[in-house]
């Protein structure tokens, strides 16, 4: 299993949205290293659902259950979307200032890369922001 943290705009798609939906599609991406990073998803994989804009905060978890297939908004033909399904929210949403506050996760491409919408997060990573997020 891998993990991830893909990122929407809550007035565009939120953490609301995609629980009330329970399953929907994940498109709209057009960065080509976030389109691969979509590409090496598999299913059971889990993401962090981030809000990014004037909110950046994980919000909670959400699993692929469908990988990577043609996205009909893109009249280009080059990219595509994975289907993910919410799973649980985070008791404590976790801001991306205590992500940057904490040493542990400088390595995370949420610091690093801030405009990546869709990224991988290590194992080691995943736990710190569970606990973070009161999950375990």
């Amino acid at each position: 299993m891998a993990y991830w943290l893909i990122k929407s705009e809550p007035d565009v798609w939120s953490w609301e949205d995609q629980v009330k939906k329970g399953v929907t599609f994940w498109d709209g991406v057009r960065n080509y290293q976030a389109s691969n990073n979509l590409k090496a998803m598999k299913v059971g994989d889990l993401a962090f659902f981030y809000h990014s804009g004037d909110e950046r905060q994980i919000m909670g978890i959400v699993e692929i259950v469908k990988t990577y297939y043609p996205d009909p908004s893109d009249s280009s033909g080059r990219f595509g979307m994975v289907d993910v399904k919410a799973l649980k929210p985070f008791k404590k949403r976790v801001s991306l200032k205590e992500v940057k506050d904490d040493p542990r996760l400088q390595n995370l491409a949420l610091v690093r890369q801030s405009r990546l919408s869709v990224m991988p997060i290590d194992e080691k990573s995943w736990n710190i922001l569970t606990q973070m997020g009161q999950l375990s």
